[in-house]
């Protein structure tokens, strides 16, 4: 069931089942703004959305909400389940509150935002996104992170950065250890204005780009080496 209010065209999940919700957000004639209201934590909301959309979920989603999203502009106005944002191709992601898991995991653009926390494994597989945590992110965050930035404000937990390809990471609190292959990088001139720039378009200016630190891939195990066999 879709109504009209305030210019957002609204779809009450109280009303409306899941499938019709993504069917009227996927249709080729949508435009302008949605509102989702009582979401209730349900699980695949807005997801495989490719038209310029704005879509606002008034609560609580469940897993995988916003997953393969393109050019699309999603608010989730409360805490989200495993997988938001997966695969997303481009667009932006905004998460209110806490992420569970792996947030943005193999995604390929876009920026996504967390405004609280994130569980374990924020970014995996990551390839190309830019995830901007505003809290502290959970251990093995970017594992076998690709392309993509992930900047975290808060701290980040074991393994950060494990099997790292040529992602870059920035964290402004303690790194409780690095995975596999991940070292601290210098910071350039070049990181600080992009850091800077993500920042900005996230909304977070309490943070200067100058007190995070970088970290990168060592690049040892592009190639077997016998000589880091133990990194194996």
């Amino acid at each position: 069931m879709s109504t009209t209010l305030s210019n957002h065209q609204v779809i009450d999940l109280r009303a409306s089942t899941i499938r019709e919700l993504n069917a009227a957000l996927q249709s080729e004639d949508a435009t302008g703004s949605w509102l989702i209201s009582h979401p209730e934590g349900r699980h695949s909301i807005a997801v495989g959305l490719t038209a310029p959309i704005d879509v606002i979920v008034d609560g609580q989603a469940g897993y995988y909400a916003g997953g393969m999203n393109q050019c699309a502009n999603l608010v989730i106005k409360g805490n989200v389940g495993p997988g938001v944002a997966e695969n997303m191709m481009s667009g932006s992601v905004r998460i209110e509150g806490n992420a569970s898991m792996a947030a943005g995991a193999t995604a390929h653009g876009g920026l996504l935002v967390i405004e609280g926390d994130a569980g374990a494994r924020c970014g995996i597989s990551m390839k190309g996104v830019n995830i901007v945590v505003r809290g502290s992110v959970g251990h093995m965050s970017a594992f076998m992170a690709q392309s993509g930035t992930l900047v975290v404000c808060g701290d980040a937990g074991d393994a950060l950065g494990d099997s790292l390809y040529e992602a870059r990471l920035f964290v402004r609190g303690i790194v409780k250890s690095l995975g596999a292959d991940c070292e601290e990088k210098d910071m350039t001139a070049k990181d600080l204005h992009l850091l800077r720039g993500l920042l900005e378009e996230a909304g977070i200016t309490e943070y200067s780009a100058e007190s995070f630190r970088r970290y990168g891939s060592a690049r040892r195990l592009y190639n077997f080496n016998v000589d880091n066999a133990s990194a194996y």
